[in-house]
């Protein structure tokens, strides 16, 4: 095994599992302006960026998803709790999906915790955010060694083939990229046939009720 490869992706798994999932009490409960919605995003989502100059949220991104039907609209230029949390899914969905599956997602939870139905749930969109990224931090230790595992069997690849060292490094890393990257294009394929054939079909029909 490459050890700079070999310490590189071990550098990888610590930075993997120091991601820290916004917490609904650290989201205030009082209403807020534009500025401090994109103050907070800043300040807590800061380590997430890939390139420092890289925005988290910008008022033109939160007036997009507005306009796109992503977000309701402020009431008296203020945004709820209920905004921030959509805003969170929102930008962990975007660099895997498109604006019209995140709309497409998103419209039935639209409808359940911010539109007419809100007062008939049980529970809160709250209750929702905290289950799912409650789920995702457990999830961090089995995607570490499921790295893990993909790393060995990259690196064991080219050990006939290849005997200089520098090659073998780059091939192994090339080859490492590659298998992440088709884990991750076979699960985005995964999620856009649920959006086409259960949530958009089950949409349409409901709403196609509703005008009926």
């Amino acid at each position: 095994m490459s050890k700079s490869n070999a310490e590189y992706v071990r550098t990888l798994i610590e930075n993997l599992k120091r991601i820290d999932f916004i917490q609904p009490g650290e989201i205030p409960n009082i209403d807020l302006y534009m500025d401090q919605v994109t103050t907070f995003m800043d300040e807590h989502l800061s380590e997430e960026k890939r390139l420092e100059e890289d925005k988290i949220l910008t008022k033109t991104m939160i007036n997009n998803y507005t306009k796109n039907h992503l977000l309701p609209s402020p009431t008296k230029k203020k945004y709820s709790k209920e905004h921030m949390l959509l805003l969170i899914f929102i930008y962990y969905f975007k660099n895997v999906l498109s604006i019209s599956d995140i709309r497409t997602v998103f419209q039935p939870l639209l409808d359940m915790f911010c539109e007419g139905e809100k007062e008939k749930m049980s529970i809160h969109l709250e209750d929702v955010y905290q289950e799912v990224f409650r789920y995702e931090e457990e999830q961090i230790d089995a995607l570490a060694k499921d790295v893990i595992r993909k790393y060995k069997k990259a690196d064991t690849m080219f050990d006939e083939e290849v005997k200089n060292e520098e090659e073998k490094e780059f091939l192994t890393c090339f080859t490492f990229i590659c298998i992440l990257s088709f884990d991750v294009y076979l699960k985005k394929r995964m999620i856009e046939q649920m959006i086409d054939q259960h949530l958009k079909p089950n949409y349409m029909s409901r709403k196609a009720k509703e005008n009926e």
